[in-house]
């Protein structure tokens, strides 16, 4: 009996040991998979750049060419007040873009007596674009009013409630900001006093909306002349303000009030921007430096009363807004791809120079109208003349339903592309020919 005790107990011994061999074997295997696995996350974060950006990047199934096939991403921000019944006007209107190759962005205000109808002359505050939005309550008439008058062909709002900014100024425990001037206002219509003294100091979400709604004290004075007085000065403060919450809402320790974040855009934001589109920008957003922000504003003028039907509207000046549109839009993205190409390239001869045109002065530009509508080839040829093309030529040709950009003798690609935004519309073409007196041929068409 006692042997065969003795062999059921080293059966069982044996038993238990196998399986701690093959338990030991899983837990090595599983540690083995994860290592792989870690390591593959790792390298896979080591080529979409490293930091929380590859590691974001990484994670939501970035890989390293998806950044460079990103373009600039435009959004037409606009600021509602609702502290009046039944009237919701816009404060704020502002085009921010952000390009994530680049790490630039770009804020410009539109003031919000901006005219938008054809004749000032018989101008109604219900032209004004900040009336727009109120009117019907849809965002895309104001979005197509600021086509108009920039050129871009934004296609994204976001629509921001009052109440959003002072709400995630308080999540994120406050925002330091150097107020201008002091500021004392009283409108009991609107349940508004403003009391902020000048300096530096921690602002909460009142006091925010304070800063950002003020325009003038109660006895008229307002921000110092070389600042911008009035609405030219509320815009200045509005745009240096944003630029503070957006470097302070990125600092790291705000990862944790993320979700009391999203809350707030949940009740407060309503946009038409996919979320698709927006993960794609988000990892490479926490880059950014508010040091590469331009900022800017329409530039106009307010004409008297007398000569705009007795409404105080802003007229802005197209010449100077193309002129401005070029600046912050196109060029800084020319010049960067110059600058990196300048890096990269050998010294070429003057032969190859020639044929690779880079600058705008070099290229002879040709504009043809196939849209039907005369007035299209004019408007073509100011936007171009506007951000620094000279148009050697125009005609009309044959009615043809799509705008194309020629390119036939070999101009680079980041100033044919910078043609097509100028337009705001274009497929670009290459057809080389050595007999041709012009560098580029742009054919207006019917979707212009």
């Amino acid at each position: 009996m006692g042997n065969k005790q003795m062999n059921k107990k080293n059966t069982k011994n044996n038993k238990k040991k196998k399986k701690k061999k093959i338990g030991k074997k899983i837990l090595l295997l599983f540690l083995f998979i994860l290592l792989i696995a870690g390591g593959v996350f790792a390298y896979k974060v080591h080529l979409n750049g490293g930091g929380m950006s590859g590691m974001l990047a990484t994670m939501v199934g970035h890989d390293e060419n998806t950044k460079k096939n990103l373009g600039e991403f435009k959004v037409l921000l606009l600021g509602i007040s609702t502290d009046q019944e039944n009237v919701d006007l816009t404060d704020t209107i502002m085009v921010a873009s952000y390009n994530p190759n680049t790490q630039k962005a770009t804020l410009l205000s539109i003031p919000r007596d901006t005219y938008t109808g054809k004749n000032p002359a018989k101008a109604t505050a219900y032209e004004k674009i900040n009336a727009l939005y109120n009117r019907k309550h849809r965002p895309d008439e104001t979005l197509e009013a600021v086509n108009e008058i920039t050129g871009l062909n934004i296609e994204y709002y976001v629509v921001i409630k009052t109440e959003a900014l002072i709400k995630l100024v308080d999540v994120i425990g406050g925002v330091t900001f150097n107020v201008p001037i002091d500021m004392e206002y009283d409108d009991p219509t609107q349940d508004l006093h403003i009391r902020l003294e000048a300096g530096e100091q921690v602002l909460d979400g009142n006091k925010a909306e304070y800063l950002v709604r003020f325009r003038h004290n109660n006895d008229g004075t307002s921000y110092p002349e070389e600042y911008g007085d009035n609405d030219l000065g509320r815009m200045r403060t509005q745009r240096e303000f944003i630029m503070q919450v957006v470097k302070q809402t990125a600092q790291p320790g705000n990862i944790f009030k993320l979700g009391s974040i999203l809350d707030v855009a949940k009740e407060n934001v309503f946009t038409n921007i996919d979320f698709n589109v927006a993960k794609d920008y988000i990892p490479y957003i926490v880059e950014f430096s508010t040091e590469n922000l331009l900022t800017d504003m329409l530039p106009g003028t307010t004409p008297d009363w007398n000569k705009t039907n007795g409404v105080s509207v802003f007229v802005y000046d197209k010449y100077e807004t193309n002129k401005l549109i070029q600046e912050l839009f196109h060029n800084r993205d020319i010049e960067e791809n110059d600058e990196n190409e300048n890096m990269t390239e050998e010294n070429t001869t003057s032969n190859q120079t020639t044929t690779n045109r880079a600058n705008k002065s070099d290229i002879v530009l040709e504009v043809l109208n196939g849209s039907g509508d005369s007035d299209n080839l004019q408007k073509v040829v100011n936007q171009l003349k506007g951000a620094g093309y000279k148009i050697t030529r125009t005609g009309n040709t044959n009615t043809t339903s799509k705008t194309t950009i020629i390119n036939k003798k070999d101009v680079r690609e980041t100033l044919l592309k910078n043609m097509k935004d100028v337009i705001g519309i274009g497929t670009i073409e290459t057809s080389e020919s050595t007999s041709s007196k012009v560098h580029v041929t742009i054919i207006i068409g019917k979707d212009y």
